[in-house]
């Protein structure tokens, strides 16, 4: 059955409201990675999918894991996984527990390249985000942000389940929202 009801336009403060956000989410990333290429010389995603890995118990998971962690296509990571193994910062390797499935593992030298860059991308993501917030702002954020990732993915776990899936969660035990 067609869904024949007219779409609601948006009040004037939800129109406000969707413009500043639709305008941050195009603008944030590109200002993360133009930070990222600065300080390292790759990009945001790379730099993403270093850190992940880092995460990971014995800087290591599943490929699967990683694209669906890094909101990425395997497609797309496996690229990524090419330019960073050209690096010498990450190996694949075939899962011992199934040999279907390909680990991603950051190598010393992908674990040295996050202990370098870290600090510049926390100091980066501190600057623009987090210090022009309140505390309770900041807690807002991150409660929006999960209630948010969860309409965008209602077939998915939240992303707090992810994060712990991939090994360790920055997340404190909490409900999802």
């Amino acid at each position: 059955m067609a869904d024949t009801q007219e779409p609601r336009s948006l009040y004037p403060d939800e129109q406000e409201t969707w413009i500043a956000f639709a305008y941050l989410l195009v603008q944030l990333p590109g200002a993360l990675d133009m930070n990222m290429q600065r300080v390292s010389g790759i990009g945001l995603f790379e730099f993403q999918v270093l850190s992940a890995l880092s995460l990971a118990p014995e800087h290591s998971t599943r490929l699967s894991k990683l694209a669906d962690f890094t909101a990425s296509s395997l497609s797309r990571l496996s690229n990524v996984m090419t330019r960073l193994e050209e690096r010498g910062w990450v190996r694949r390797t075939v899962d011992p527990e199934d040999g279907r499935c390909t680990l991603g593992v950051l190598t010393e030298a992908g674990a040295e390249q996050v202990a370098a860059v870290m600090p510049k991308h926390i100091a980066e993501v501190r600057r623009l985000v987090f210090d022009p917030l309140t505390n309770a702002q900041q807690q807002q954020l991150r409660r929006i942000a999960l209630r948010i990732m969860q309409a965008v993915e209602p077939d998915k776990p939240p992303l707090t389940e992810r994060l712990r899936a991939l090994g360790r969660s920055p997340f404190p035990e909490e409900k999802s929202p």
